[in-house]
């Protein structure tokens, strides 16, 4: 197996591919896809990576999700299915950053031999212990700053910065794979980057895909869906925008948007952890302190235990429809089905519930 760092030449990303057509296959199978009339096998682990990977590809690859819509990548038992995608894979679609808990070992019984797409290995990753409002007290203005000097501002943890190349080495030999909060997608900028990610790997998989248009389109969509959600969040006072949700899975969001996490129903970035009589007791009372009010249950995890936070603090619980979609899509034919919906669907839930309406959505994205 050969792992891939997300972004680079395409010249140097072919170099690498030679060979990733399956175990056993011919050194210039990958190459010859097209003319032998097969696509290119493409197998994401999550539901978010298989959609964009499917808006990037279209018909001209077939792409499999590892993980099915409303599972969750915590604690995901791969099965006979999954094993057979990854055994004829070209090319595996990873989140990163420590997500994929469960991968190792899968690979290893799939007998996965194409190339690896560590699609955060270049994005700006949260150390796992870091506040992603540390030296933050919600009175400077950074609305205008650059990406990097925003970065530098918010942020301090001597991980932050880490090059592709260390990130690679400690998320995929041995490394704990709790040292980085995974949930990336959040924050659209990071799928963007993503997103190129993907596409410069099929490219080099496969050369004669034409792709460009299909990348160009999806990335001015995702451009568009950042600016929507930053003017629709910008609509509420910066000490208004309060948040709880079911687990920390939002770090991102609160990165790039100037949301503040109140607290988390579970205190993990794993939604299988479980809370103490303690942590709820805290929750509660911190809630009822900050003003917050409503809890987000998560539409892959059970509601009780929210409910049961909410019902104690007073306040609002939003559950059924009205949950976020945080580790996964929805369905087919849901409002949470695509990544773009998904977004739309949590950003509408979370402003509607600080008393305001999230400006209209561009037709570009509906």
């Amino acid at each position: 197996m050969r792992k891939l760092p997300a972004l680079g030449t395409v010249a140097a990303v072919a170099l690498v591919l030679t060979g990733c057509a399956g175990a056993g296959a011919d050194p210039g199978a990958a190459a010859d896809t097209g003319a032998a009339g097969e696509r290119l096998q493409i197998v994401a682990t999550t539901t978010q990576l298989a959609d964009v990977t499917r808006e990037i590809v279209g018909d001209s690859a077939e792409v499999t999700s590892l993980l099915q819509p409303g599972a969750s990548a915590h604690s995901f038992d791969p099965g006979p299915a999954a094993l057979s995608a990854l055994a004829d894979a070209d090319l595996l679609v990873i989140n990163g950053a420590g997500l994929e808990g469960w991968l190792d070992d899968t690979v290893e019984a799939s007998g996965f031999a194409g190339t690896m797409v560590d699609t955060s290995s270049e994005l700006e990753l949260i150390a796992a212990d870091e506040d992603p409002h540390a030296g933050h007290d919600h009175e400077h203005e950074h609305e205008g700053e650059a990406a990097e000097e925003h970065a530098e501002h918010e942020h301090e943890h001597e991980h932050e910065h880490e090059t592709a190349e260390e990130h690679a080495e400690h998320d995929h030999e041995g490394h704990d794979h709790g040292e980085f909060d995974p949930h990336v997608w959040s924050d659209p900028a990071n799928v963007i980057l993503q997103a190129e990610a993907i596409a410069t790997a099929v490219t080099a998989a496969d050369p004669e895909l034409d792709i460009d248009a299909s990348v160009t389109a999806y990335v001015g969509q995702l451009e568009a869906l950042e600016t929507w959600m930053r003017d629709s969040i910008e609509q509420v006072p910066v000490e208004e925008r309060l948040v709880v949700t079911t687990h920390d899975t939002f770090g991102y969001l609160e990165r790039a948007f100037d949301v503040q996490v109140v607290g988390t129903v579970l205190p993990s970035l794993d939604d299988s952890a479980e809370a103490s009589a303690a942590h709820i007791d805290e929750l509660v009372a911190e809630i009822r302190e900050t003003g917050t009010s409503v809890v987000f249950s998560e539409s892959a995890i059970d509601p009780q235990l929210a409910a049961t936070i909410a019902r104690e603090a007073g306040v609002e619980l939003r559950e059924g429809e009205d949950a976020l979609a945080a580790d996964a899509l929805g369905p087919e034919g849901s409002d949470t089905a695509t990544y773009i919906d998904a977004q739309i669907h949590n950003i509408t839930a979370i402003v509607t519930a600080w008393g305001v309406e999230p400006l209209a959505v561009p037709e570009s994205l509906t």
